[in-house]
């Protein structure tokens, strides 16, 4: 079965209100067993206009991929979000 994931792209501008999404988001990435692969870090953009905070979320499969991403817990994560950047979010299935 191919795996899930979950691919952001943010521009943060207010990072505690960011970091308070973070922790709230670790809820429905527990219940829906996904394990981060990249969060932040040291990034070079090679080519287009790229963000300086790149997220990849592994998932079991596809359907917990977006089980996560349409959760209830994760909207409550997302709220705490509003205001704190911008951020492009896709759910891809993978190998």
């Amino acid at each position: 079965m191919p795996r899930g994931y979950v691919i952001a792209h943010a521009t943060v501008t207010d990072p505690d209100a960011w970091a308070q999404y973070v922790a709230k988001s670790k809820v429905a990435l527990d219940m829906f067993g996904g394990t981060p692969i990249v969060r932040g870090g040291q990034c070079e953009i090679m080519e287009g206009k790229g963000v300086a905070r790149n997220v990849v979320l592994a998932f079991a499969s596809y359907d917990d991929a977006l089980g996560y991403a349409k959760s209830q817990e994760y909207a409550e994560a997302k709220a705490l979000r509003q205001g704190a950047g911008h951020v492009d979010i896709v759910v891809v299935e993978g190998v």
